[in-house]
């Protein structure tokens, strides 16, 4: 069931190319939070990518609820990762700022975020955040949504 206001093209499922599925997955890889989580990339396609982290005791807060800060980072992470499949390997990408509200509390066998690029520059990019509620049936609630701006960085010169 889609919600109200969700409008979906064909190319925000398409899988992104082989060596940018494998330069992100890499990427996320070294993410000693994400896998202190234990959040796990589902897909990386063009300018979207999915994260998702499965509820257990350690994410959760005194009620219960999958924590604000876990939701939060799962979802800075998918908008940083989807603004990375947009430029080439040779640069990187840092947040400069985002704003989450948390509609509903997260609860669910695993929460989802999905970051999506709105609008990618020279130097910034913006990206839309959300975060669903999953429960083991497929059913979907959104809890949590927002903003992210990125600004470009080139690596440093390997010496």
């Amino acid at each position: 069931m889609k919600e109200i206001g969700y409008v979906e093209n064909d190319t925000q499922h398409a899988p992104a190319g082989p060596e940018v599925r494998r330069r992100i997955q890499e990427s996320f890889d070294r993410q000693g939070l994400m896998a202190h989580l234990g959040a796990r990339i589902t897909h990386i396609g063009p300018g979207r990518v999915h994260i998702v982290l499965p509820s257990r005791p350690e994410v959760t807060q005194q009620h219960g609820f999958i924590h604000a800060g876990a939701t939060s980072a799962i979802a800075d992470t998918a908008g940083g990762y989807a603004a990375l499949t947009v430029f080439p390997e040779d640069c990187d990408v840092l947040t400069v700022e985002y704003k989450i509200n948390l509609l509903a509390p997260a609860i669910g066998d695993r929460i989802e975020a999905v970051g999506t690029v709105l609008k990618s520059g020279r130097t910034l990019t913006v990206c839309r955040l959300e975060v669903h509620g999953v429960r083991g049936d497929g059913e979907r609630k959104l809890v949590a949504n927002g903003q992210q701006t990125l600004i470009r960085v080139d690596k440093p010169a390997a010496e």
